[in-house]
């Protein structure tokens, strides 16, 4: 993962990009995000790039037998989003594996770095959660170069 140093930095070109607006459901008592969202915020921005590859979840499930389950995460918190605000979540692949992939992801603000995380999720078998490699097709999508 790029290391930012600059919270003014600008995110990484090539990444995978999910505007998201802020509600007051995603707000704590201070009014910023509660913390546990920018999860939440990943999530929908980790299934939407899928999505943009051709690889609906349920319907991986239903034809394959398969799911991406989060294994690790960690998270740095650099700056408040506030309600009304408009994110932008990105994604982009730090590591791809045989059953698993590692996810680096930030979310911005007009250019300002609020937070930022490597989610490693697993490709396992629905029913028994045990690995399994992930399909063909699946990674050479995500090594198709940018489009």
């Amino acid at each position: 993962m790029r290391v930012v140093r600059d919270h003014l930095a600008e995110p990484v070109p090539d990444a995978f990009r999910l505007p998201i607006r802020i509600y007051w459901e995603d707000t704590d008592a201070a009014g910023i995000v509660f913390y546990a969202n920018y999860l939440k915020f990943f999530e929908r921005a980790r299934s939407e790039w899928l999505r943009s590859l051709g690889f609906e979840q349920e319907r991986l499930r239903a034809e394959t037998g398969i799911a991406f389950v989060v294994t690790e995460t960690t998270l740095r918190y650099r700056a408040p989003a506030r309600l009304d605000d408009v994110i932008e979540v990105t994604v982009r692949v730090a590591h791809l594996g045989q059953v698993s992939i590692a996810v680096a992801q930030q979310a911005w603000r007009d250019g300002r770095l609020l937070a930022e995380g490597t989610i490693r999720v697993g490709c396992v078998e629905i029913g028994t959660f045990r690995p399994r490699r992930i399909p063909d097709d699946i990674l050479t999508q995500i090594n198709a170069p940018a489009r």
